[in-house]
């Protein structure tokens, strides 16, 4: 089978799993999307008219968005709503204003600014609390540090400067340790310690957003000699963490197989970004720097919620030593129509209750 063709059938399979996935309101499911915005799609030309036209599209019960503002603008995600109004598609904004904010078909019952970590107040998590289809909810939306990305040290790069340095370093307590000089762990343990309660009230809680770190589901032994891991088994922080507490990744659960179904969201392969040339796509252009850093996690006391799909959103294509690259596996990506506004895919799953 040709390289064009296979990539045809997989459009083809993505395309009908969305055409699987549930009516937004549908009884005893709920759909969520979940995407960062690179600065508001203002790198991209017509990235605003293109997040639109991929709400329109993925039409999620409850979306988690974060990069939604750039500069002095901050008004695109109402705009965004006012846009999705126009076109019979209503949503209650929360977070509006603020890089990581939240859409709902749902009224919500409350919103709050929560899991404030001290020395990195802007990274704080917008918390959500609704009803839908009888079930009490909790839901996050989050954006957590970017600075010390140590995924790059096994690619031969510094996460703190992304520079290249002298060689990879493999050494997981070396790489944990510079890792944890972010704020990552933090904001995901008090994430979990705010969860707790929620659970113990008996909310579902759901938490998504672009997480800056990988999952050690992703860098296991079997994958330890792909993507320029250069032998690295990592276990790292945010996902453990999470995975400990009684949470579940929404992509591996469904796709547990990470040499298979890698479901790369991490550099997205914009097309749009690139012929546009007013940002770079790859921050490491030496390096296959491909992951999954874009989440959707999930606890319900409720023993009968589960995920039913979660597929990867965006282009069909990736950044590899600097260059967009068709995607070379056999992961399932949904592609909307339009422009694709970020250089990052998203994630959109459907859960069952």
């Amino acid at each position: 089978m040709t390289g064009i063709m296979k990539r045809y059938l997989l459009a083809l399979y993505a395309a009908a799993v969305l055409h699987l996935l549930p009516a937004a309101g549908d009884n005893g499911e709920l759909k969520v999307f979940q995407l960062n915005l690179w600065n508001a799609t203002t790198n991209v030309p017509g990235g605003e008219a293109g997040v639109a036209g991929i709400l329109k599209q993925t039409d999620a019960d409850i979306v988690l968005l974060c990069e939604a503002t750039a500069g002095r603008d901050t008004s695109l995600v109402s705009r965004l709503a006012e846009k999705l109004e126009a076109e019979g598609l209503h949503y209650f904004v929360s977070g509006s204003g603020h890089p990581v904010c939240m859409l709902t078909k749902t009224k919500p019952e409350s919103a709050e600014w929560t899991c404030i970590v001290p020395g990195n107040e802007e990274r704080a998590i917008l918390k959500v609390n609704l009803a839908a289809g009888g079930k009490m909810f909790s839901v996050y939306s989050a954006h957590l540090d970017h600075r010390n990305y140590q995924c790059y040290l096994p690619r031969g790069y510094s996460g703190a400067t992304w520079k290249k340095i002298d060689g990879p370093v493999t050494d997981e307590s070396v790489i944990l340790e510079a890792n944890r000089k972010s704020f990552r762990d933090e904001s995901i343990r008090a994430f979990i310690s705010e969860a707790e309660t929620d659970i113990r009230n008996g909310r579902t809680v759901i938490i998504g957003g672009d997480f800056n770190e990988p999952s050690h589901l992703d860098w296991t032994r079997q994958t330890a000699l792909l993507r320029d891991h250069n032998g690295a088994a990592v276990r790292w922080d945010c996902s453990c963490l999470l995975e400990q507490a009684g949470f579940t990744d929404s992509y591996r659960k469904v796709n547990p197989d990470p040499v298979s179904y890698p479901g790369f969201t991490y550099p997205a392969g914009n097309a749009d970004a690139e012929k546009a040339g007013l940002n770079r796509l790859s921050w490491a252009p030496d390096a296959d720097e491909r992951e999954r850093i874009d989440f959707i996690y999930y606890q319900s006391p409720d023993p009968g919620f589960s995920v039913k799909s979660c597929i990867i959103t965006g282009p069909a294509a990736t950044v590899v030593r600097n260059r967009i690259v068709p995607d070379d596996n056999s992961c399932p990506v949904f592609t909307p129509e339009g422009i694709w506004p970020s250089d990052h895919r998203g994630n959109l799953a459907v859960f069952r209750f």
